[in-house]
């Protein structure tokens, strides 16, 4: 079984994740461009019981986009780590940028493109919805 790890980056938050993803996604919608400060979020979604916080609390804030999203992050740096959205009972997303490594990640899906930036290309590799996935 796979473990990963990573953190905030003042390294306040610390996390371990034992387990496989369910999948992995780049997000176009609103919540995930402002919450992160980039065009778009990659999040790999694991189960929650999979996830443990090994230092440190992270503060929430949750959003309501027609889903309500809690996002979870460092309350002294601001790193996005985690998000839930209720939609996706057991499931917890985790901000690609804090894994302490990647490159087991490859994301399959694009979702919200309807809300894409004008100068972000898709990619070829990913199945593409204009908004969430079909469930």
């Amino acid at each position: 079984m796979a473990t990963h790890t990573g953190g905030c980056l003042c390294g306040a938050i610390r996390y371990e994740i034992t387990g496989e993803p369910v999948r992995a996604a780049h997000c176009h919608c609103d919540d995930c461009r402002k919450a992160t400060g980039a065009s778009f979020a990659t999040n790999v979604f694991f189960r929650e019981e999979d996830i443990k916080i090994t230092q440190g609390t992270p503060k929430r804030f949750q959003a309501d986009s027609g889903d309500t999203m809690t996002k979870e992050f460092c309350g002294n740096c601001g790193s996005q780590l985690f998000g839930i959205g209720s939609g996706s009972s057991g499931i917890k997303h985790v901000k690609v940028g804090s894994l302490d490594d990647a490159s087991f990640v490859h994301p399959q899906i694009e979702v919200y493109t309807s809300k894409k930036l004008p100068f972000t290309r898709l990619s070829d590799d990913t199945e593409h919805y204009e908004t969430s996935r079909p469930r």
